[in-house]
C-alpha cells in the first residue's frame, strides 16, 4: 500500500469515528458500552493511542465511583495526636513519609485539624532545644465529606478549593478514611507498576502455577470467571470486597480463604490493593498437605 492510499484510509477511519463520536455527542449512541467500542475502535485503527483510551476510560469510571471505592481506610489513616511535642511529631512524618496528616484529639472521629509537613520545616533547627510549641497555631481546617460522594464531583471540590485532602464519613458521622487528590488523579492516569503487576491489559492473567487478579477487576468479571456469585451492590471491585473482608487494607502477602476461593495479596501500597492470587480452596489444602508429608 503506497503512503498516499494510507493516509487516505487513515483520513476515512477519522471521519468515521468523528462521526461515531457526533452520534454520541447527539444523543444516538445511548449506551456507555457503545461509547467504549467507539472509542475502542479509534484506538484500534491508531487514531488514539492505548494511554489516551486508558485515560479516557479513567474519566468515565471515576464519573460513577464513590468515595469508598479509592479511600484510605480508617485504621490505615496516619493521624497526630493533638497533644504530640514535636519529636512525637517529627517521628510520625519521618517513619510515614506523607505529606498531610490528620490531627485529632481524642480518637479519630474528633478532627481539629489538618497539619501540612511541610509547616514543621522552620522548627527543625529547633528540634534539638526546649520548644514551646502549640500545633493548634499550624493547623489548616479539616474538609469532611460523605463516602458516597463521586470522584469527579470531589475532583471538582478539590480544584476550586485547592485542598488536598478531606475526611470521609459514614452515615453516622464518624471518620471512615481519608482520600487525597492524588487518590483520585491514579484512577484516571493509572500507578506506577511493579514487577508483580499484570502487563496484559485483561483485569484476570493465567500463568503456569497460578492465576493473578488485578484488584480493580469488577465484581461482575470475577464472578464470570470464577463461576462465584459475589454481590456488587457495595463494592464494584474484587479489591474492595477483600478489603471489606478482611476489615483492613491489605498487606502484601495477607491471605484469605472466602467462599471456596484462597486469596493472596501480591501487590499493595499504604494505599490500596492492587492484585491478587486465587486459587481453588482445594488445591491451596492439597499443596499444604503434600508440604506437611514432605
Amino acid at each position: 500500500m503506497s503512503e498516499d492510499d494510507s493516509s487516505h484510509r487513515k483520513h476515512g477511519l477519522l471521519q468515521q469515528w468523528r462521526q461515531q463520536l457526533g452520534k454520541w455527542l447527539q444523543g444516538e449512541l445511548n449506551t456507555r458500552e457503545q461509547l467504549q467500542e467507539v472509542l475502542r475502535e479509534a484506538q484500534k485503527n491508531s487514531l488514539i493511542d492505548g494511554d489516551a483510551l486508558a485515560m479516557i476510560e479513567g474519566v468515565m469510571q471515576v464519573s460513577e465511583m464513590p468515595v469508598r471505592e479509592v479511600m484510605v481506610p480508617r485504621s490505615q489513616m496516619k493521624v497526630i495526636e493533638r497533644d504530640s511535642d514535636m519529636r512525637e511529631l517529627l517521628e510520625i512524618v519521618i517513619d510515614s513519609a506523607h505529606s498531610r496528616f490528620p490531627v485529632v484529639g481524642d480518637s479519630k472521629d474528633d478532627v481539629v485539624g489538618i497539619l501540612l509537613a511541610k509547616d514543621l520545616l522552620p522548627h527543625l533547627v529547633e528540634c534539638n532545644k526546649d520548644l514551646h510549641f502549640n500545633i493548634r497555631d499550624m493547623l489548616r481546617p479539616a474538609v469532611i465529606i460523605p463516602e458516597s460522594k463521586r470522584l469527579n464531583v470531589l475532583l471538582k471540590e478539590f480544584r476550586a478549593n485547592r485542598n488536598h485532602m478531606a475526611l470521609v464519613v459514614d452515615e453516622y458521622g464518624g471518620v471512615a478514611g481519608l482520600v487525597t487528590i492524588e487518590d483520585v488523579l491514579e484512577q484516571i492516569v493509572g500507578e506506577i507498576e511493579d514487577e508483580h503487576d499484570v502487563e496484559e491489559d485483561s483485569y484476570i492473567y493465567e500463568h503456569p502455577n497460578m492465576i493473578t487478579v488485578k484488584a480493580i477487576t469488577p465484581v461482575e468479571t470475577f464472578n464470570e470467571y470464577f463461576h462465584t456469585a459475589y454481590r456488587d451492590d457495595e463494592f464494584d471491585t474484587i479489591g474492595g470486597l477483600i478489603t471489606k473482608a478482611l476489615g483492613h487494607l491489605p498487606k502484601r502477602g495477607e491471605q484469605l480463604q472466602m467462599d471456596g476461593l484462597h486469596f493472596r495479596v501480591l501487590g499493595a501500597s499504604s494505599r490500596r490493593v492492587h492484585l491478587l492470587e486465587v486459587l481453588k480452596a482445594e488445591k491451596k489444602d492439597n499443596e499444604a498437605s503434600i508440604e506437611a508429608q514432605a
